[in-house]
C-alpha cells in the first residue's frame, strides 16, 4: 500500500485502518517523554522517536501509532516543564494499549525511543506480553543503535575527540525529526544554550556506569544546564539547514536497520515460538492462553 493517504493511524478513517489490516500488521509504537531539552522543545525526544517511526512504517509497509509521551522521564525531573511518569505505571499503561492493539489485529508490534531511560518502560512490557499472549513484539532501541550500528552515520567517535561536532549532528537529527513531523517551525532560534559545561553530578559517574542508562541508581540533575547543552540557532536558514543534516541521519539510520528483515524475523519468530510450546506446554505463553 505505497499511495497511503497517511501512516499515523490516529489520523487515518477506521475504514483505512481495516483496509490495511486486510493485508498486514504491523505497527511502530514510538514511546516519547516531555522533560527539560536545553534550547529544544521539550517533546524533542517524542517528536524524534516519531519521525523515526514513520520513516520505519514506510520501509516495511507499517502503521504508526502516535502520542505517547508521558513516561519516565528521569534525572531531568528537577526541571519544572519535565513530566515525570513512574516507571510502574509506564509499563502498565503501555502493556495496555500492546494488549488493544492485538486485539484489533496488529501482531507485529514494534516499540522504539530516543529516549535513553525508555528501555526501563518498554522491556518489562514486551517480555511480560510474550509470556502471556505468546506474540513476540519488539523493542528497538534507537540510542543504541546510534551507539553500535550505526555509530558510522552518527561519528559517535567524536563524543569524546570533537563533542562539539558531535553535538551539532545529534541536534540536526532532532531538528530533522521536527522537520519530518511537519512541525519545523516549533524549534526556536537561540543561542542560550550553545553552551557545553561539565554536569554538576558527574562527580558520580563511576557508580552511574555500572548499569545501562539510567538504571544504575536514582538521581536528578542539579542543574538545569546538566540536561542539555543545545548547539546554537541564530536564524532561519541554520534551522533549515540543520533539518536537512537530521532528516539524512534519520533516513539513512532506518535503511540500515534493514526493517523488511527485522519484520519477517518477527514472523519467523512468532513460528518458532509455537513450535516449542508444543514440546513445552508448560512454558508461560502456552500455559496462559489455556487458562
Amino acid at each position: 500500500m505505497a499511495n497511503m493517504r497517511t501512516r499515523i493511524l490516529p489520523k487515518m478513517l477506521n475504514s483505512e485502518v481495516q483496509e490495511y489490516l486486510k493485508h498486514n500488521d504491523i505497527i511502530i509504537v514510538p514511546v516519547g517523554t516531555v522533560e527539560m531539552h536545553g534550547g529544544l522543545p521539550l517533546d524533542v525526544e517524542t517528536v524524534i522517536s516519531e519521525a523515526v517511526a514513520l520513516k520505519m512504517a514506510e520501509a516495511c509497509d507499517g502503521l504508526v501509532l502516535t502520542g505517547l509521551q508521558y513516561f519516565y522521564a528521569g534525572a531531568t525531573a528537577s526541571g519544572r516543564g519535565t513530566i515525570q511518569v513512574s516507571i510502574r505505571d509506564g509499563i502498565d499503561y503501555l502493556g495496555a494499549v500492546a494488549r488493544d492493539l492485538l486485539r484489533v489485529g496488529f501482531k507485529r508490534q514494534i516499540y522504539i525511543s530516543m529516549h535513553g531511560p525508555a528501555h526501563m518502560t518498554v522491556s518489562p512490557m514486551v517480555r511480560d506480553f510474550y509470556d502471556e499472549t505468546g506474540v513476540p513484539i519488539l523493542y528497538m532501541d534507537m540510542t543504541m543503535q546510534m551507539f553500535n550500528n550505526a555509530r558510522d552515520i552518527f561519528e559517535t567517535d567524536k563524543m569524546t575527540s570533537d563533542p562539539k561536532a558531535f553535538m551539532r549532528l545529534l541536534d540536526s537529527m532532532f531538528v530533522g525529526g521536527y522537520q519530518i513531523m511537519g512541525r519545523l517551525e516549533d524549534v526556536p532560534l537561540t543561542t542560550e544554550f550553545d553552551v557545553a559545561t561539565p554536569q554538576s553530578c558527574a562527580q558520580f559517574n563511576d557508580i552511574f556506569n555500572v548499569a545501562y542508562q539510567s538504571a544504575a541508581i536514582g538521581y536528578c540533575f542539579g542543574e538545569n544546564t546538566d540536561h542539555a547543552a543545545t548547539t546554537a540557532i541564530p536564524d532561519e536558514k541554520t534551522r533549515k539547514e540543520m533539518a536537512d543534516v537530521g532528516q539524512d541521519l534519520i533516513e539513512r539510520l532506518v535503511a540500515k536497520l534493514n526493517l523488511p528483515h527485522v519484520v519477517e524475523q518477527m514472523k519467523k519468530l512468532e513460528a518458532y515460538g509455537l513450535e516449542n510450546e508444543e514440546k513445552y506446554p508448560w512454558m508461560p505463553s502456552a500455559f496462559n492462553r489455556k487458562k
